[in-house]
């Protein structure tokens, strides 16, 4: 550091300026082209006596922090690098020295560049230890400081981010480790204080050593495993929704990047969800998109891994630890384990998330479940791994060339910036969740194959993610909220009179609407009075005196309560008003969703050690 201020000239450190006079026990302002030749000559800088004779007690100089010795040293206030034996000493004796005399204490200086060779071995002795050994100190408890990493929650995605972001005095190679996929048409990076929503992709590619034992060695790959990762505003939460691969749905046409040439991939209707990943020249930008179709939430990045990271990073935190509450035997995914724990790495940790005959229903939905449990488990291997920093080289280089990312975060400085946002969220907020499905009815009973979403578990949680809402939350605020609310005694369905209008864009939603009030709910008093003027929103007017009519229906209909239009005036046998609005998708879907985990959706928060797969 260049001495700068009152004092300093040239490349002297202000603090090498400030001399101990060992005859008098203070410091003393030495500046170039003094021509004192001992530490006993007059104090250049020290305050001229009285008129009585008497000498003005000099100000002790600031405290000057140490400077850098290169680019990477810690220069924060009290959070740099080790003190020095020699300096400690010679801090505690300055302020010996400062009690007798009444002057303020100068802290410990560090030994002039310029000193004389007599003084610099003074001062050496003095001290009992030379500045290598300082600098060794300062080594030393930098290297603790970089054992306070944040936790990179939310499955095998943001773990890959944990390796990179530790890294960073290797990053021109880990630079290079990760590859980048440029996604055609979505430029919307994380930013600090919003939502972030990141897509982790788990292929089914079969390269790499060991793999072709799988099958289909020479196949693209697909979306094996998806799980759309949520980070609250406030980083105070985060949610993973695994998305079935086998789930029936439309993919959209998707932009995409061959030799340097833009593409579009047609869409596809009513197909499977793992066929948006390498069927037709699909990228995971195309997986992306159809994600967003899905669920309504906007995505910021991907990351996507193959077999090999399962095998490599497990192996890498030396082992991760599994629960089996029976025997599982399963000759297609090669995993054959007894009941109990077992800490699983290489083959036999990728055996286990691939496995799903033996376990549950020997479905998708199945393996699901063990994945949860293995990222859940891998997560805290990992948070042990980083306070070891022998073991940070081997991962970060493991996690990196395990890694594909959009270009948006295609750098370990990228991928640092964002770990260092979404490590702020605590574990035991981390939750799991399964995309809400059922059977898929156009398949015969014996031989069901595929799955469909189920709509109204499935809109909820789309709502509590959009509204960054916490699946770990108790909910008591909630209730406490509705219980503060006068309830309306509901009336029964063969009483609710109302007249149904369509101001909106769905072709005979009237009829429909009326239709499925009748046959399914017993509304029988229900008549379709055919178009209104358009409107963006669906409305329910009624009396006072329908109060109860009006809460049955807006219970089936799902209507908000700022759609409810209570007039002035008791309506007597006069029906209801329905008008049905832009916001109307169809029979059977509420208007609004209402943004809370349905009752019988399970979840597993990533900090739960008890989960065992049956």
């Amino acid at each position: 550091m260049d001495a700068q201020g009152r004092g300093g000239a040239g490349d002297i450190d202000p603090a090498d300026q400030w001399v101990l006079n060992p005859e008098t026990g203070n410091y003393e302002l030495r500046l170039p082209g003094d021509s004192t030749d001992g530490p006993a000559g007059p104090r250049t800088g020290a305050r001229s006596p009285a008129p009585d004779g008497t000498t003005t007690p000099r100000r002790t100089p600031p405290h000057q922090r140490r400077a850098p010795s290169s680019p990477r040293e810690n220069t924060s206030r009290g959070t740099g690098g080790g003190t020095g034996a020699g300096e400690r000493t010679a801090g505690r004796a300055a302020e010996r020295t400062g009690e007798r005399t009444g002057e303020r204490t100068v802290p410990a200086q560090r030994g002039s560049r310029r000193a004389a060779a007599s003084g610099t071995a003074a001062t050496a002795a003095a001290s009992g230890g030379s500045r290598a050994d300082r600098r060794k100190a300062q080594a030393k408890k930098k290297s603790k400081g970089k054992k306070a990493l944040m936790w990179i929650g939310g499955g095998l995605a943001l773990l890959l981010v944990v390796g990179c972001a530790t890294a960073l005095y290797a990053y021109n190679r880990l630079n290079n480790n990760i590859d980048k996929v440029d996604v055609v048409g979505r430029d919307n990076p994380f930013q600090k204080g919003e939502p972030v929503n990141v897509l982790f992709i788990g292929t089914d590619k079969r390269t790499g050593a060991g793999n072709e034992d799988y099958g289909n060695s020479g196949d693209e790959g697909r979306a094996d495993t998806v799980i759309l990762l949520h980070f609250s505003k406030d980083r105070t939460h985060a949610t993973g929704l695994s998305i079935p691969r086998d789930l029936i749905t439309d993919i959209p046409e998707c932009e995409v990047k061959q030799d340097g040439q833009t593409v579009t991939i047609p869409g596809t209707a009513q197909t499977r969800f793992n066929y948006s990943l390498g069927v037709d020249g699909r990228d995971p930008g195309c997986v992306w998109r159809t994600v967003e179709e899905i669920t309504g939430v906007e995505i910021n990045h991907f990351m996507m891994a193959d077999f090999n990271a399962v095998k490599d990073l497990s192996t890498a935190v030396g082992g991760v630890e599994v629960c089996l509450a029976k025997d599982i035997s399963d000759d297609k995914s090669h995993f054959h384990m007894e009941a109990g724990t077992h800490r699983l790495q290489g083959e036999d940790a990728l055996a286990f998330v691939r496995t799903r005959y033996g376990v549950g229903q020997s479905s998708d939905l199945s393996r699901i479940k063990l994945q949860q449990q293995f990222l859940g488990s891998l997560a805290r291997e990992m948070v042990g791994t980083l306070s070891e920093p022998t073991k940070l080289w081997g991962l970060a280089d493991t996690a990196t060339k395990a890694l594909t990312v959009d270009t948006g975060i295609g750098t370990i400085q990228k991928l640092n910036d964002i770990a260092q946002e979404l490590g702020k969220v605590p574990v035991k907020d981390i939750s799991f969740v399964t995309l809400p499905v059922v059977d898929n009815p156009d398949e015969p009973e014996d031989a069901k194959a595929t799955v469909v979403l189920d709509d109204a578990k499935a809109q909820p949680l789309f709502r509590m993610l959009q509204e960054d809402l916490s699946l770990t939350d108790s909910g008591d605020d909630k209730k406490d909220e509705d219980q503060d609310e006068e309830k309306v005694e509901p009336a029964p369905a063969g009483e609710v009179r109302v007249d149904v209008y369509n101001g909106g864009q769905v072709i005979g939603a009237a009829q429909d609407t009326v239709n499925w009030l009748q046959n399914t709910h017993g509304v029988l008093l229900s008549t379709n009075a055919s178009n209104a003027d358009a409107q963006e929103t669906t409305t329910l007017e009624y009396g006072p005196d329908q109060a109860g009519q009006a809460a049955t229906l807006a219970d089936l209909m799902g209507l908000p309560k700022k759609a409810l239009k209570e007039g002035s005036a008791d309506a007597g046998d006069t029906p209801m008003v329905l008008t049905l609005g832009d916001d109307f998708r169809g029979v059977g879907i509420p208007i609004e969703v209402k943004a809370e985990k349905p009752a019988d959706v399970d979840t597993i928060t990533a900090d739960d050690e008890s989960i065992c797969a049956s």
